[in-house]
């Protein structure tokens, strides 16, 4: 089971205390990317902002996607943003 490090004032994470009888938890990066319109990503976003998941300013500038073989998706005006957030793994 997983759940996600609030940072406090100081952009630091902490962990809860460990019980004796678990195995000690540990902190892990995941990355998560958006591809998509500007309006697509921009709604996905605000709707991860109103589940409490991510602030809209955790999130990269969007970047444009080059289209073409091995570039992207092959649709035309899309971007990418990339949001990197610690996960406590026990």
């Amino acid at each position: 089971m997983s759940q996600y490090l609030e940072p406090d004032a100081s952009g630091a994470s902490k962990l809860p205390p460990a019980q004796s009888n678990n195995p000690q938890p540990h902190q892990e990066r995941v990355r998560h990317l958006l591809y998509g319109s500007l309006a697509g990503i921009d709604r996905t976003i605000k709707i991860l902002h109103v589940l409490g998941y991510a602030n809209p300013s955790d999130w990269s500038e969007p970047m444009p996607v080059q289209s073409g073989e091995g570039g992207s998706l092959g649709q035309p005006h899309q971007w990418m943003v990339v949001m990197t957030k610690i996960l406590l793994i026990e």
